[in-house]
């Protein structure tokens, strides 16, 4: 691997052009397909297996043309204080406004006249017009909402209180001025860590590029594989985090290589024999995390976790090829202006003599002429192993403490409920509470499937509707609606709780739990769907997947960490570590949006439960990342043990050559994470959050602090694998110590002179 890398570097760094020029050609065939083949996202949620989906299917397929799978808005009309909505003159506008609403696209199904339909308020001050959609929210084009924004100003004209929601209202994600801060503290962190700006565009430059080839190329192809509006956002998000902390590290061990005094193709080569070799192994790890979503069988997460994994393999490919390509271009100019004048006023300090014989004394941290007293990595490395036990007790209580609002997760499907309280949506939401009941906001549908029922479906609707209305939390159960061929009925059930209430959930177990009676007692079967009960599916199968997936994606990363770090105990100190990471993060996560705690600070109106999407991306996506750092810290310190250190000094020559680095990596991800805070989208939202949060702990806490403590208490213990499984095992070299053996060959020199300083 590292004699493959080492070859890669030096080829890329001699024929820079043609390397930096295919990437160009990339980036602008992919911008090409995007621009002709973008596509609005779908905002189609699907669950396969689950009974809310069977529902949902033989809705579509016995009320053809009803838009069952279409979008939805809900006009809610109020009168002024004091008078009513079915007074003569407001029943005349809100009649006129349900018909502007039919007339005003082609793409409506149906509009409920809320006067005809009963769906009027007890008090007579309120009604609603439910108006259905032959295509998906994001399929509506401008003039779409155009004409139904028309209509609600028409009723506001005259007076009365109109708000909309549904998810007709649904918009493609939009990036803003926060991601934007992300990106430049991201390069104020560069420019302070490598002294140079030419160093700090580098890093930026590439992740540019490969999310730009990453995010048109997903643009290109949401239609052809019908994904999810969020899709590119989250590769986006991705990829710029990965894509520059894969070329600071590899720019970082060039600049490393120059101050041992290697010249420039030369420094290339081992850079990308080394830490390359880092950066494959860690985008291994988050390639699988993501790809292991799959596992759970949900199409949206399916889709998310494969695009944001070719986002990743991108830029371990372009760190790969364009950075050692930009090296040569760069020159000297990657440097320092003192290292600059340092290497034109004499050679080098050679790499033998700025080490002391512990191991410890002298750095570069990819600052060549930084050497000479210990640095700030050096300094708490050996602070850390004087008290191992300590800190090691200290950092694991602290994450279990964060973590303990984790066990009060509550999952569940947003809806117009979570949306900012100045939204057209979120006052609809709550006219409709205040005025129909808690529970309106999430109706659930009861499909009866009447086909071999005795007395046909109609019949079998009623007795079920008579069951239903003698539940707990029960408001009201429509009469049933046949299909035009009578196969099949349809009930409406409003619970007299909140959509995300556990008393809801337990109503939609008590229906489901009625089924059995029902079928028993006339051959109909009973299907409850609606987004309460999709929601409900969703969390029951997602917690059926975690632990799948956490056993596949954790035990192939672990079979990938034993051939790195040939080792048994730090891959296992690596995933317990994640664990710790991700446990407080998941309770910083419940803090902030379920319980409120410092939501004004994040931008978070209203609380409520965790999308219920979230553990299992936030898991996969942290445990890649998590990797990460433990790949670019523990290969320099497996590096120096392998050389000859002993366990305790390993550990400080890592964090003297990484800790650097890898702390503003960690702020560099932070700062991209936190970047998407700002978004409107919760989910967005509280990813951003979620990922910021567990690089913070996981970098910081777990990588920085608890794994030297471990490393220092194992000693030598630590680096121990069965001499059977060492044997067994193929050696990839991710040290570079058989490229170190062949380089110190006798035609070291000659390999040395044939590559000139550009």
């Amino acid at each position: 691997m590292a004699t493959f890398l080492y070859r890669l570097g030096r080829l890329s760094f001699v024929r820079r052009r043609f390397v930096v020029l295919l990437w160009v050609v990339l980036l602008g065939l992919a911008g090409a397909g995007a621009a002709a083949n973008s596509e609005p996202g779908s905002a189609e949620f699907t669950i396969p297996g689950t009974e809310a989906q069977r529902a949902f299917d033989l809705l579509n397929e016995r009320y053809p043309g009803s838009g069952a799978d279409g979008a939805t808005a809900r006009v809610v009309v109020r009168a002024p204080e004091g008078e009513l909505i079915t007074d003569p003159a407001h029943r005349a506008t809100v009649e006129n406004l349900v018909e502007d609403l039919r007339t005003g696209s082609d793409k409506v199904a149906q509009v409920a006249d809320p006067y005809e339909s009963q769906a009027i308020s007890q008090d007579r001050t309120t009604a609603y017009a439910q108006v259905s959609y032959l295509v998906k929210g994001l399929e509506l084009e401008e003039a779409d909402r155009d004409a139904l924004e028309a209509a609600v100003d028409t009723g506001r004209a005259a007076g009365l209180t109109v708000e909309m929601g549904g998810d007709a209202l649904l918009e493609i994600p939009a990036t803003g001025i926060t991601e934007v801060i992300g990106v430049a503290v991201a390069a104020v962190a560069l420019v302070v860590t490598l002294g140079s700006l030419v160093a700090a565009g580098l890093p930026l430059l590439t992740a540019l590029i490969g999310v730009g080839v990453a995010v048109a190329t997903i643009t290109a192809l949401t239609a052809t594989l019908d994904l999810d509006s969020t899709t590119p956002i989250l590769a986006m998000m991705l990829g710029l985090a990965v894509g520059i902390d894969y070329a600071l590290f590899i720019v970082s061990r060039y600049r490393a290589e120059l101050a041992d005094g290697h010249p420039h193709r030369e420094a290339a080569g081992r850079a990308l024999g080394t830490a390359g070799s880092a950066v494959v192994f860690a985008g291994l790890t988050v390639i699988i995390a993501l790809a292991g979503l799959a596992v759970v069988n949900i199409p949206i997460l399916t889709k998310m976790g494969l695009a944001a994994a070719g986002s990743v393999a991108v830029a371990v490919l372009i760190a790969l090829t364009m950075i050692p390509a930009l090296l040569g271009f760069a020159g000297d100019r990657i440097l320092p202006r003192a290292a600059r004048r340092a290497r034109d006023t004499g050679p080098a300090v050679p790499a033998a003599r700025r080490t002391a014989d512990d191991g410890t004394e002298g750095t570069t941290d990819g600052n060549p002429g930084t050497s000479g007293r210990p640095n700030m990595g050096t300094r708490w490395a050996r602070w850390v192993l004087r008290r191992p036990l300590a800190v090691l007790l200290v950092g694991v209580v602290g994450l279990g403490a964060l973590a303990l609002p984790a066990a009060d997760l509550e999952l569940g499907l947003p809806d117009d409920g979570s949306k900012p309280t100045d939204t057209t949506p979120r006052r609809a939401y709550d006219l409709l509470a205040e005025s129909f009941g808690a529970g309106f906001n999430g109706p659930l549908m009861v499909v009866v499937d009447g086909r071999d029922a005795t007395g046909g479906a109609t019949a079998a609707a009623g007795r079920a509707r008579d069951r239903i209305a003698d539940l707990d939390d029960v408001a009201v159960v429509t009469e049933p609606m046949p299909s035009e061929d009578g196969s099949t009925a349809i009930l409406t059930v409003i619970p007299a709780t909140k959509p995300l209430s556990t008393e809801t959930e337990d109503l939609v177990g008590a229906i489901r739990d009625s089924a059995a009676a029902l079928r028993a007692d006339t051959g109909a079967t009973l299907l409850v769907t609606g987004q309460t009960a999709m929601g409900i599916d969703v969390s029951q199968k997602l917690d059926d997947a975690l632990l799948p997936y956490l056993a596949l994606v954790v035990g192939l990363a672990f079979l990938l960490l034993i051939l790195v770090f040939r080792s048994l105990l730090v891959p296992l100190k690596a995933a317990l570590g994640f664990l710790l990471s991700v446990l407080a993060a998941l309770g910083a996560v419940v803090a902030v949006f379920q319980w409120g705690w410092l939501g004004g600070l994040f931008g978070v109106e209203e609380t409520g439960p965790v999308m219920s999407l979230m553990p299992i991306f936030l898991v996969g996506v942290v445990f890649g990342l998590a990797m990460d750092y433990e790949v670019f810290l523990v290969t320099r310190m497996r590096e120096a043990y392998v050389h000859g250190l002993p366990p305790d000094r390993a550990v400080v020559t890592g964090f003297r050559h990484g800790a650097r680095v890898v702390t503003a990596a960690a702020v560099i991800m932070i700062s991209v994470f936190a970047g998407f805070v700002g978004s409107d989208e919760p989910m967005i939202k509280m990813i951003g959050l979620g990922l910021a949060i567990a690089v913070f702990f996981d970098a910081f806490v777990v990588r920085m602090t608890l794994v030297p403590a471990v490393l220092g208490l194992l000693g030598r213990s630590a680096w121990w694998l069965p001499a059977w499984l060492d044997r067994a095992l193929p050696d990839v070299d991710v040290e570079g110590e058989k490229l170190q053996q062949r380089l110190a060959g006798p035609d070291t020199g000659s390999r040395a002179r044939e590559s000139p300083v550009p």
